[in-house]
């Protein structure tokens, strides 16, 4: 809601005037720190002994509504706890604070002291002593009874959102929370917490265009990283047998409602697992996650009820096309490939060669229908320059993706050791940035050359944290998971 629509502009001057008076009153309005007894959700919490014993308390936080009626007036306050109702008389306030309390607004954030009663409407209520002000709100928050409802004014306001809509508040919680679950659930099974570099040198460890900066000391480019892989595997290499990292990567790509140009990846390595092994661990993982953040492994997103509770279905990459195009696609040419895409009305543009074409039909035809967790493994070779050649098909490589709700969770790998083999594919990559595919990966001759160290048989995985939060809370868009993500330049909107 733009300053013109909402009479903002005049609000805040109004506001500006009476910051002026408080000032004149010989009040600080912006005040060093204050000194509370008791959050909101701990008054709440102990409210019979607080009753009973009359106790004084201290609380603090922002006005939401205040009511008056004359010399009275009831309102609310709310911290990142909860809320309360206050109640205030002029005599029992002395005059200077009282002066106080009819400058102030609802969105000021305040200090009070008093005691604790119950309404005649049940209501627990502080009956306020004394008031302090500790800080001035001059932009009044969006109107009362609408909130701050447009979607792109939320995103880049995200400071009012949190304020207005307590739903916001619940979700960045419980992200935090996801976090520190996943952190200990890493850490109880012997996973050490590591962190790689963001500058780097060059890009990897996966098919992205990366954001490109400037260091000047130094005189050369560097890239943000796209991922951690080959920082975490380098570590593998020298004799961290299992290492994690939650990482913020950059993409220098599109957006959508399940992307975002910086995100948050968690990447773990264990030496001596192979992908079978590290499928069992996501599952438990996934499992555990479920039951401390939701209570439960049977959670809702949408419509869809869905079962997080091991084992789930494994299905290769080949026999999920067989599923929904109805043939067997592995032999098929480009050809073919294209008739298939075409007769089920699938956008080609831009798109060419069999592998962009498996790809592509595999985006739009399978990944939706995914809604229970599903493992979609063994991928053909050429979508995976990263992973070990299967042991029992050398056409496919030992990968998984976990699946859930219709949208990709995951990307693992019995990770590839063997370096001659890894400079081989890294050079084929070459070829294809040469011909003019942009995402291609980049040849590493450092990477290669920790492998030749010795790397053991190692299974990774790079789990989208983003993609995590928004199957436990139910969002639907990755930027409502995000406390600020990318947005638009601003034209010519002041907000709420």
């Amino acid at each position: 809601m733009s300053d013109a629509k909402s009479g903002g502009g005049r609000e805040r001057e109004h506001r500006i005037e009476k910051l002026e008076k408080i000032r004149e009153l010989g009040i600080d309005p912006y005040p060093y720190r204050f000194q509370r007894t008791h959050s909101i959700a701990g008054t709440i919490e102990n409210r019979e002994q607080l009753i009973a014993g009359e106790v004084r308390l201290a609380v603090a936080g922002r006005i939401m509504s205040v009511r008056g009626h004359g010399h009275t007036a009831f309102g609310h306050i709310k911290d990142d706890t909860g809320t309360i109702q206050f109640y205030i008389r002029d005599d029992q306030l002395d005059e200077h604070e009282f002066g106080l309390f009819k400058l102030l607004d609802v969105g000021d954030i305040v200090g009070l002291w008093g005691v604790l009663f119950t309404t005649r409407s049940g209501e627990l209520t502080v009956r306020v002593a004394n008031l302090e002000l500790l800080a001035k709100s001059i932009r009044p928050l969006p109107e009362k009874f609408h909130g701050l409802q447009d979607k792109e004014l939320r995103y880049r306001h995200r400071y009012v959102d949190l304020i207005v809509n307590d739903e916001v508040m619940k979700v960045f919680r419980m992200r935090s929370k996801i976090l520190e679950t996943m952190r200990q659930f890493l850490l109880g099974n012997n996973f050490l917490e590591v962190e790689t570099p963001i500058l780097q040198p060059l890009y990897g460890g996966a098919m992205a265009r990366p954001f490109v900066t400037r260091h000047n000391a130094l005189d050369m480019d560097l890239y943000l990283r796209i991922a951690d892989e080959l920082y975490l595997k380098r570590l593998i290499v020298g004799g961290m047998e299992r290492v994690f990292e939650f990482s913020k990567d950059f993409r220098n790509e599109g957006m959508d409602r399940s992307h975002n140009p910086e995100f948050t990846m968690l990447e773990c390595y264990a030496a001596y697992w192979d992908y079978n092994d590290m499928m069992g661990f996501v599952e438990e993982m996934f499992s555990t996650l479920a039951t401390e953040v939701c209570g439960t492994t049977d959670i809702q997103f949408g419509e869809h009820s869905i079962d997080l509770s091991p084992p789930w279905r494994r299905l290769t990459f080949f026999e999920a096309l067989h599923e929904v195009a109805g043939e067997d696609l592995r032999a098929s040419g480009e050809g073919r490939l294209e008739e298939i895409a075409r007769s089920r009305e699938i956008d080609l543009e831009g798109i060419s060669g069999r592998t962009a074409l498996l790809d592509t039909i595999f985006s739009e035809l399978v990944e939706p229908a995914l809604i229970q967790p599903t493992f979609i493994t063994d991928y053909p070779l050429e979508l995976s320059p990263l992973a070990k050649i299967h042991r029992a098909d050398r056409g496919l490589v030992e990968r998984f993706e976990p699946y859930i709700a219709g949208f990709e969770v995951g990307n693992a790998f019995s990770e590839l050791n063997d370096p001659l083999d890894q400079r081989a594919r890294f050079e084929a990559q070459a070829e294809l940035r040469k011909a003019g595919l942009q995402d291609a990966h980049p040849v590493d001759d450092d990477y290669i050359r920790a492998l030749e160290y010795g790397m053991p048989p190692t299974g990774g995985i790079g789990i989208g944290v983003d993609r995590v939060v928004m199957l436990l809370t139910g969002a639907t868009s990755i930027r409502d998971v995000i406390l600020f993500p990318q947005m638009r330049p601003e034209e010519g909107r002041d907000g709420a």
